[in-house]
């Protein structure tokens, strides 16, 4: 039994630390045609082709001062060619009659990284634009957003140290319930144990944290991580588990008695 446990931590560990790839994912979810358009819109935004690019923008977002938009991002954009581009996030939505793409590009210049967005929406064969957006980075996503102890502060520790704890002590607790002599409740008790209740959340990489009050999470703990996107480790607390050490005791000499 102690082997099987082994056997399916390494595993999974390997599986988180291995995943899969995370550009053929990207282009997976991307289809070839609305990573041709969105490219080809950013090409004439590099090439200052103004005019073109406000035809197709959709009537949400023109403004007066759309052309001044723009020509700021345009100026963000170095006039050397990139030295690879690729697509770091895609959302896809498709409709009776519209589809909608909504991709993020990676562009890596000698100097300078940039995460390009473009939204596009295609109804009835006629591509417009939902969305333009040009924002510098100042490192890869890859690279910003790795799992590393380098600059982490009291609380990335903390977490990190109950993320392992939770559900060893989760682990622990279940271990007695099973082993247990009790004739009544044993599997409401197993089920009881295994889900912590709550959630506290934090951003491994900016450091920003959340509680859900509402929530509950197998094994107490959890980690996880999008496609070029930060780890979100995260810990519940194991109610189940502490209430069931409380009074494992007192409910076995309970049922010896009554027996």
């Amino acid at each position: 039994m102690k082997r099987c446990i082994y056997c399916l931590i390494v595993v999974l560990i390997c599986l988180a630390l291995n995943g899969c790839d995370k550009a053929s994912l990207m282009n997976k979810m991307t289809s070839p045609e609305d990573k041709s358009t969105a490219i080809s819109y950013i090409e004439m935004l590099r090439q200052n082709k103004f005019d073109q690019i406000e035809n197709d923008l959709d009537s949400s977002i023109k403004s007066p001062d759309i052309r001044a938009t723009l020509v700021k991002m345009a100026n963000l954009i170095p006039a050397t060619n990139p030295e690879s581009v690729r697509v770091v996030g895609s959302q896809i939505m498709n409709g009776p009659s519209v589809h909608t793409a909504n991709i993020t590009f990676e562009y890596k210049f000698s100097e300078k990284w940039l995460l390009i967005n473009v939204a596009i929406q295609k109804k009835k064969g006629v591509s417009t634009i939902l969305g333009f957006n040009v924002n510098p980075i100042p490192s890869s996503l890859e690279h910003m957003n790795r799992f590393t102890l380098a600059g982490k502060g009291t609380i990335h520790y903390l977490m990190l140290g109950l993320v392992f704890l939770a559900p060893l002590f989760t682990l622990y607790a279940l271990v007695l319930c099973i082993r247990a002599k009790l004739a009544k409740n044993k599997w409401l008790w197993i089920i009881f144990i295994v889900f912590g209740i709550a959630k506290f959340s934090l951003n491994w990489t900016t450091g920003q944290w959340l509680i859900t009050p509402l929530a509950v999470q197998f094994f107490s703990a959890g980690a996880f991580a999008p496609a070029y996107g930060p780890w979100t480790l995260s810990v519940s607390l194991p109610l189940g588990a502490i209430i069931f050490l409380f009074v494992r005791r007192r409910i076995q000499t309970s049922e010896l008695t009554t027996a």
